[in-house]
C-alpha cells in the first residue's frame, strides 16, 4: 500500500491553526508547516512489500549520502566483501539512479519510516528462472533484531509469487555466522563452498553458497 498524503487534511489543518487565534499566527503557521514537510519527509517511502517490523520500498535518491556512510564503513563493507572499494557520492547517485527502476529495495523500519538497509535482487534469469539476492543492515544497533530475517523472507515471497522463480541464491562468507544462521532460519540450504575465495582483513575466507527452491520455499511457509 503506498503513503498516501492528504491534502484535504492538510489544508483543514491549516485552516484551523490560523484561525484559531490571530495573535499566534506566526506561531500557528510554523506548526502548519512543520507539520507538512514531516508528511514530506514520510513520502519518501513506499509500502511495496510489507513485514511486521519493516517493508522494503523503491530506493530514493535523497539516501544517497546515508548509503555512502554505510558503504565506506568497514563493519559494513567486510560482510558484503566490498572493503576495497572506495564509494564517493556521485557514484552512489548514479548507481541509484540507475538502479532506482530495478528489483532494489529499501528497507524500513514501520515504526518510524526510517531507512534500516538495502536488500534486492542482483540478477534474475526469467528463462532459468532463478536469481540471486543479496542484503545488508546498515547500522549495527539494528543488527539481531529479526529485521534481516524479516527482509528476506519478503524477497523470497516476492520472488516465488511474482517474479515465477523456481530457484534463489545468495552467498556469504564463512566468518559471517550470524547472516549464515539467517539464511538457514529462511529455509536455504548450503548448496557449495567455494574455499579461500575472498580476502578480508589480511585473511582468506571461504564463500558460502546457498539457495532455496520453490517447493521448499512452499513447504516451509505451509
Amino acid at each position: 500500500m503506498h503513503q498516501i498524503c492528504n491534502w484535504n487534511y492538510i489544508r483543514l489543518q491549516y485552516q484551523f491553526q490560523y484561525f484559531y487565534d490571530r495573535r499566534y499566527k506566526i506561531r500557528d503557521k510554523r506548526y502548519v508547516l512543520k507539520f507538512f514537510f514531516d508528511i514530506l519527509d514520510s513520502m519518501k517511502y513506499y509500502r511495496k512489500l510489507c513485514g511486521k517490523h519493516i517493508y522494503l520500498s523503491p530506493i530514493n535518491a535523497e539516501d544517497a549520502e546515508q548509503y555512502v556512510s554505510w558503504l565506506n564503513n568497514p563493519e559494513v563493507t567486510d560482510r558484503l566483501g566490498q572493503t576495497a572499494n572506495v564509494t564517493s557520492l556521485e557514484s552512489e547517485k548514479e548507481w541509484i539512479t540507475k538502479n532506482s527502476s530495478e528489483k532494489t529495495f529499501a528497507i524500513v523500519s514501520n515504526d518510524t519510516d526510517s531507512l534500516i538497509g538495502n536488500c534486492g535482487f542482483n540478477w534474475t534469469d526469467p528463462v532459468k528462472r532463478s536469481g540471486e539476492i543479496g542484503i545488508f543492515i546498515g547500522d549495527k544497533e539494528n543488527r539481531g533484531k529479526g529485521y534481516g530475517t524479516e527482509a528476506v523472507n519478503l524477497l523470497l515471497e516476492f520472488g516465488f509469487n511474482a517474479l515465477n522463480l523456481h530457484s534463489i541464491c545468495l552467498s556469504c562468507f564463512s566468518f559471517n555466522g550470524q547472516a549464515a544462521a539467517c539464511y538457514k532460519k529462511c529455509g536455504f540450504r548450503e548448496a557449495g563452498r567455494k574455499r579461500e575465495a575472498s580476502f578480508c582483513n589480511g585473511k582468506y575466507c571461504d564463500v558460502i553458497i546457498m539457495d532455496i527452491l520453490e517447493d521448499e520455499f512452499r513447504k516451509e511457509r505451509n
